[in-house]
């Protein structure tokens, strides 16, 4: 039975969510971002994420603070090129619920997520030169101001991984300039994936300090489209690499709470996983289904 005073801060909560939703819009204004639905528009959305809301405001204490401290760490993620538009609002919906750091999506759905999360507080995440990297830097800036400009706040930008192996440090580091000069103009973050499982340890120190020279915020381990994911020897080598200054994000692989702390244990501040409800279910002490243990993107 929750005390009065467990009962207040139940309330205070929820008035907070909806007074975030609310307070600084005017509903009579139909959303920039918008095409035919979201939040604003369709406010049975945010009557159903209210109702189905019981996980994230009913957990009290210890079990509490765990799984809110791991859902600040998550970027939730849905980068299958079969991803529907229905599945991408679902994400959105699971990171406003549960307070993910951001929901990671492919460019043509940045509109429909930064609309979906308007004052919620989730950042919209976007990949650009993804999955390969493999793009002109002229292409990649041009793609990371688009993804701006439908309102991405975070860019995950895979590097130009042939140029590293071609010991061409230039290239590399003109290329994460690029997109980091986009991202600091609007006062967003960018990410630099390194695609470790490609890369020698001694590329991947080099990756890291190229990509910290050249001013980006965090280096990633993966994609989760190659042949391996995050590892916790690489973050920690990253880590190493990169000093406290810069985030570092684990992605690839990260299939449950467990391995989670291990990755944040050894460094990462980031975790990028399609299993982030999963993640934050464990952290409350809810039992999952094995069904859940997809893979992480």
């Amino acid at each position: 039975m929750a005390t009065d005073l467990q009962m207040e801060d139940l309330v205070s909560q929820i008035t907070e969510v909806i007074l975030s939703r609310l307070g600084s819009q005017n509903l009579g204004n139909e959303c920039a971002l918008c095409h035919d639905e979201c939040f604003v528009k369709c406010p049975e959305r945010m009557h159903s994420l209210l109702a189905g809301g019981g996980i994230r405001f009913g957990l009290m204490g210890a079990e509490s603070e765990a799984a809110r401290k791991v859902a600040s760490t998550i970027d939730h993620t849905l980068l299958k090129p079969e991803a529907s538009r229905d599945d991408v609002l679902k994400i959105c919906e699971e990171g406003a619920r549960y307070g993910f750091a951001s929901v990671c999506i492919n460019p043509i759905w940045v509109r429909e997520a930064a609309c979906a999360l308007r004052g919620s507080g989730v950042k919209v995440c976007t990949v650009i030169g993804f999955p390969l990297g493999a793009n002109t830097p002229d292409t990649k800036a041009f793609e990371a101001r688009r993804a701006i400009f439908d309102g991405a706040s975070e860019l995950d930008m895979v590097l130009n991984i042939g140029a590293l192996k071609s010991g061409d440090d230039e290239m590399v580091l003109r290329d994460i300039k690029g997109i980091v000069e986009v991202a600091h103009e609007a006062d967003s973050l960018c990410k630099v994936i390194l695609e470790t499982a490609l890369l020698t340890d001694d590329e991947k120190v080099k990756a890291c300090l190229l990509s910290k020279q050249a001013g980006a915020d965090f280096v990633k381990t993966s994609t989760g489209f190659s042949k391996g994911g995050a590892t916790v020897a690489d973050i920690e080598l990253m880590r190493r690499a990169v000093g406290s200054a810069m985030g570092v994000k684990a992605s690839g692989g990260v299939k449950d709470y467990q391995q989670a702390q291990d990755m944040i244990r050894a460094g990462a501040t980031r975790i990028g996983a399609s299993v982030g409800v999963k993640i934050y279910q464990e952290a409350s002490g809810v039992k999952t289904s094995p069904g859940q243990a997809a893979a992480s993107y």
